[in-house]
């Protein structure tokens, strides 16, 4: 299996984990937990922030001393968008599911910027359709470049059957503003219905790094670098959650020469 994918380990509790050590990189952190009613996870964010997304269902919410209250409410990533929380570094924050549950914990350094804990309510948040024909996707933006915080960059994307995404290919793995960000990355992945599969690539223009590989329901693609097109097969439909971070927040990315055509028209 490629060193790129990670299989979640069970079907409840902490079921993927993904740290900058793990990762051999130096920002993105990533943990996806499946929680039955009544359980309740907690933790301190220590020197990184965090944003909990409410993937599939309800569970209440106490962060930085403050009851939240009960949030969630999609039962499948597939159905509207999400509830996420933004939770600054050194804070501490919980969560009890009222339902089943399956909260992703995308974390990223803090850089000291005092910013308070905040709920992002599926009304905030702004959608938009990216591509055409049979690359078209949705694409809901969490926490964009364009909200507050200090390195994350939280994205989700329905991609529908039969489609690609994430495509004509682009790559953000040079600090080179305002051409390029550096930024690593985190897929996400599920599938409707969930034995559905498709296929994703990583690769550089050397191709020092390039790996192909089967994406299924619960997978993590780590992308350190290069570009990182995917797609669906036929008859399932496509999400991802993106984390990105970098040394600047900001998505400035670079498109693959030889298929920039494709943008034409």
């Amino acid at each position: 299996m490629s060193r790129l994918k990670i299989r979640p380990s069970g079907t409840s509790g902490l079921v993927t984990h993904v740290t900058p050590e793990s990762a051999g990189w130096t920002y993105v952190g990533f943990d996806l937990r499946r929680l039955k009613p009544g359980e309740t996870v907690s933790a301190r964010t220590q020197g990184r922030e965090a944003c909990l997304v409410f993937v599939t269902g309800r569970g209440a919410v106490v962060a930085g001393g403050q009851a939240l209250g009960e949030l969630g409410s999609r039962m499948s990533p597939f159905e509207g968008k999400p509830w996420s929380v933004y939770v600054p570094q050194d804070s501490d924050w919980s969560v009890t599911a009222s339902t089943e549950l399956e909260l992703a914990v995308c974390t990223a350094p803090g850089l000291n910027g005092g910013l308070p804990v905040r709920v992002i309510a599926p009304d905030d948040l702004g959608q938009e359709v990216r591509g055409k024909g049979s690359n078209t996707r949705h694409v809901t933006n969490i926490l964009p470049e364009s909200e507050p915080a200090d390195s994350l960059l939280v994205v989700e994307v329905v991609t529908p059957a039969g489609n690609s995404s994430s495509y004509p290919p682009h790559k953000h793995d040079r600090d080179d503003l305002p051409r390029e960000s550096y930024l690593e990355e985190t897929y996400y992945h599920r599938f409707n219905p969930p034995q559905g599969f498709g296929f994703q690539r990583v690769y550089t223009d050397d191709r020092s790094l390039d790996e192909a590989m089967a994406i299924e329901d619960g997978d993590v693609v780590l992308v350190p670098k290069g570009y990182h097109p995917c797609a669906t097969c036929h008859g399932y439909d496509l999400y991802y959650l993106n984390v990105m971070a970098g040394p600047k927040r900001t998505w400035k990315f670079h498109n693959a020469a030889e298929h920039e055509w494709l943008l034409q028209g």
